[in-house]
Parts: structure tokens; sequence; C-alpha cells
């Protein structure tokens, strides 16, 4: 048997989500071997409960699961947040391969795989993530939008955004005056065709001028162009 590479120990966790009990056992025993934290889930709802109430590196997600399937939860998991996810599948085919990378998967591991091969790939995922240099603040005159503690304030107030939320205004904010369109905005923010996340974007767009007009009313910093989309006006 091909022995453990030894690595040093890096705290990182991952969920592990797959309805065969054997698999999660061994991506589990694996994985803490090399250092890592894991949560394991054996259905998509407890797997979204996990994402929603924890903190996590990485999701290794199965596809076919008791309750739903892997496509559905990613989808759901991109409107929230950017937290890798790595498809760990049977379906080998093409068609399954290219669906799971366009709905925002990072990366697609097909049944029979390696073990290390896994963690090379889910490490890899982790450490682009953490590579990215975090961009600096913005202000236009008293709003202060901050990507280091996700924060919108207005002097003394301040407003609680969602991951979703703060991603699309902090990406207008960084370009005052520019219109850009939903597919435009979508692909930007989430790296990811917008196939049928319209109507997401435009509640969460909605919500993001309420919550600014509460914070400074009277001031509409997202304005609609009409058959183009948005942009920001400081």
């Amino acid at each position: 048997m091909k022995e453990t590479p030894k690595v040093e120990v890096v705290y990182l966790r991952v969920l592990i989500v797959d309805d065969d009990r054997t698999v999660l056992e061994d991506n589990r025993e694996y994985f803490e071997k090399m250092g890592y934290e894991t949560v394991c889930a054996d259905t998509a709802g407890a797997a979204e409960e996990i994402i929603n109430s924890a903190a996590l590196d990485c999701v290794i997600l199965d596809i076919d699961l008791p309750d739903g399937n892997g496509f559905e939860l990613c989808a759901r998991v991109r409107e929230r947040t950017g937290l890798p996810i790595v498809f760990l599948s049977g379906y080998t085919e093409e068609q399954s391969r290219i669906r799971g990378l366009s709905i925002g998967g990072d990366d697609y591991v097909c049944k029979p795989y390696s073990l290390e091969e896994l963690e090379l790939r889910v490490r890899a995922r982790i450490k682009s993530g953490q590579n990215a240099q975090p961009p600096g603040p913005i202000q236009y005159g008293n709003l202060m939008i901050n990507p280091g503690n996700r924060s919108v304030c207005l002097g003394e107030k301040s407003a609680d955004f969602s991951t979703f939320e703060f991603d699309v205004l902090y990406f207008l904010a960084r370009h005052p005056g520019e219109v850009f369109s939903y597919e435009q905005i979508y692909n930007q923010v989430w790296k990811a065709p917008i196939n049928k996340g319209i109507k997401s974007l435009q509640v969460i767009i909605g919500r993001i001028r309420q919550k600014l007009l509460e914070l400074c009313p009277g001031h509409e910093y997202i304005q609609t162009v009409r058959r183009k989309g948005y942009l920001f006006v400081p």
C-alpha cells in the first residue's frame, strides 16, 4: 500500500457531502490524516445548513443525494458565497462535467478517483482563493465600502449586507458611472454565465438599493438605465 505523504498541518476545514458512507468515511479519514478539519453530511439539506452556519474553506460535493442533487445545491450556494466547491461524482460524461463547472463549481473529479489527487485539487482551490489580493476599501464622501470586514457605513451608521449583496455592490462601486448588464454583473462577480439567475439578481439589487436608501435617504446610489442595466452613482 502506498504510504500517505507527510505534509505540514494546515488546519483547513472541509465539508464532505456524499450519501455513500464508505466514500464519506474514506475521504474524512484521508483528509484528517493530511491535517484538515472535516465536517460531513449525507444530504443536501444537512450540507446547506452547515454551509450557512459554519466557517469552511472548501466543499467536496457529490451530485446524487437523497433529497436533491449537488448541481442545485451548488447554484444556491453561489448566490451567497464564493466558497470553493469541488464536485466528486460517478457521472463521468462531458455534459455533467461542463454543467458542474458552468453553474459555479471550481473543479470536477470523477469516481473512481485517487484520494491524493482529490486532496491536491482541494488544496489548490483553497490556495487560489487565499492568494487573491484583497481589494481595498472604497469611499465616496461619507460612504465607506470596506471588503476587509465586508462593511458598508455612512458616517456612524451601518447596514448589514449578505455576501451576495456586498459582492454586487462592491463591483458596481468600483466602476462608478459605468453601465453593466445583468449578464456582465453575474459574470464578473461569480465568474459564471447567468443562466436562470436574472430574477435572483433583480431581487438582490432591490435589497441593496433599499439598504442604501436607509443609510442615505434621498440619494439613489444604484440607478437603472433602461434596457441596458445598472450603474453606481456616487
